[in-house]
């Protein structure tokens, strides 16, 4: 199974976008609740900042890496270190997401940028980076590997 993908060959592309972006979007969440949970601290930490921007950016995040990731997951056999590029598209939708936001929703101009200085120096940019980096990386493990959609036994009755 290491040619070409035929039509109706392994997922869908848009089926394995949505269980990648759905990965991506549950691991982002966790890794951010556990490390603000570990180092007993914030996530968004500046003051000036409320918790919507830094939500809303967590979700913009999640269509970024959607964007990302789907012209990756076309190719029958996409390469890993794609993921790289879909990881920095990431980490910087979330960052201008969280400057923009943070700005609609009320901060000056300074206590935005020290948003996102604080975020991008500290351990949420590794937690968004770690989980953008796995979610990218199992979605194209699935593509390179063909997976099919799972079946019932009666569906496959016939086939082998």
């Amino acid at each position: 199974m290491t040619g070409p993908r035929r039509e109706g060959e392994g997922l869908p592309t848009g089926m394995l976008l949505a269980f990648a972006v759905s990965g991506y979007g549950a691991l982002v969440v966790c890794l951010l609740g556990f490390g603000s949970l570990l180092t007993s601290s914030d996530v968004i930490a500046t003051p000036g900042i409320e918790i919507v921007p830094g939500v809303l950016a967590v979700v913009a995040s999640v269509a970024v890496f959607g964007g990302a990731l789907l012209p990756v997951l076309r190719p029958a056999r996409p390469r890993y270190p794609a993921t790289v590029g879909v990881v920095l598209a990431v980490v910087v939708g979330y960052a201008a997401a969280l400057w923009l936001l943070a700005l609609v929703f009320g901060a000056d101009l300074a206590a935005a940028t020290a948003a996102v200085g604080a975020v991008v120096i500290g351990w949420q940019v590794l937690a968004i980076a770690l989980a953008a980096a796995i979610a990218a990386w199992a979605g194209i493990a699935v593509r390179r590997t063909q997976a099919r959609p799972p079946r019932w036994p009666w569906e496959r009755d016939g086939e082998e």
